[in-house]
């Protein structure tokens, strides 16, 4: 399988530093040469251009959305190279760099296939909009506005309108979510499953009722979209936003190993690992084993 490893090095969606050192910590703990090992063609396409805008200048864009104008420009260019790649019939690994950078992730596989399902691994739902955000913080926002909810100008990012529909959406290992998030899951009947969900139905029971929605819709391409935050904080210390009770490793691998054996996935986010956070590269050291695993199983 040919591998386009694609950097986005952004801490704008979260307003917290750190993130964006998240792709260069990955390479130097050699991203490439442990992919390739899984007998895998490997193509480091280096990073997207991220300018650099002073803190003081964050609201310059949008009353409310921090960062707005350098996470759209950012988001617009993933979405192409996503594209870009899965045209020359290479898979493509982003690597974050905070949960913003879905949305582009996601417009990008949406406009090369005709329907995708987009699968969202997380603690939180990313769902809000700029009207239900209690931080302002875009990272919170991506999967609403592949929705088709929320700011215009992040809707039709790269192409106008809805990227993915209601149904396809699969959220797993959400235990934070905001009023409006909760308020929009219920009006468009989203599809999640919570951490109590995954302790009280187990991972083996949700994958199967996933995979079967899958099936039954005639879903051929899933978007993987991976925060390490889906983690019980305990085992992710360098990541921003960590949570407690969530999933462990264990359950984790389950789910990665079972999505990838359905042949459905072509594009993946990995995203909010946070270097400047972290203990003795505890987090990094297993995000690395993590994107091991997950490859392995990709053929």
């Amino acid at each position: 399988m040919n591998i386009s490893l694609i950097g986005v090095p952004i801490f704008f969606g979260s307003d917290k530093k750190g993130a964006d050192f998240g792709p260069k910590k990955l390479r130097e703990k050699n991203i490439v040469s442990v992919l390739t090992r899984n007998n895998h063609t490997v193509y480091d396409c280096g990073d997207i251009y991220v300018e650099n805008i002073p803190e003081e200048k964050k609201y310059n864009f949008h009353t409310t959305m921090k960062y707005l104008k350098p996470i759209v420009d950012v988001n617009k260019n993933l979405a192409h190279q996503v594209y870009s790649s899965l045209c020359a019939e290479s898979f493509p690994l982003v690597i974050g760099g905070d949960h913003s950078i879905g949305l582009g992730s996601i417009s990008g596989a949406s406009k090369f296939y005709d329907e995708i399902a987009v699968i969202w691994i997380d603690a939180h739902g990313d769902i809000n909009t700029h009207e239900t955000s209690p931080t302002g913080n875009v990272h919170g926002m991506p999967l609403a506005a592949a929705m088709g909810l929320g700011f215009e100008e992040l809707i039709d990012l790269y192409d106008k309108g809805c990227k993915v529909k209601p149904e396809n959406i699969f959220i797993i290992g959400a235990r934070d979510l905001d009023l409006g998030e909760k308020e929009l899951i219920k009006k468009h009947n989203l599809t999640v499953f919570s951490t109590e969900d995954v302790q009280q139905i187990g991972v083996e029971r949700i994958m199967e009722i996933v995979n079967s929605k899958l099936v039954e819709r005639g879903i051929k391409a899933v978007h993987l979209s991976f925060d390490i935050d889906c983690l019980d904080s305990n085992y992710v210390p360098g990541t921003g936003t960590p949570v407690r009770e969530g999933m462990n490793v264990v359950e984790v691998k389950y789910i990665l190993k079972y999505l990838m054996e359905t042949k459905l996935v072509k594009s993946m986010d990995f995203v909010e690992l946070n270097p400047l956070l972290d203990k003795g590269d505890t987090t990094a050291d297993l995000c690395i084993d993590l994107l091991s695993w997950t490859f392995g199983f990709l053929k």
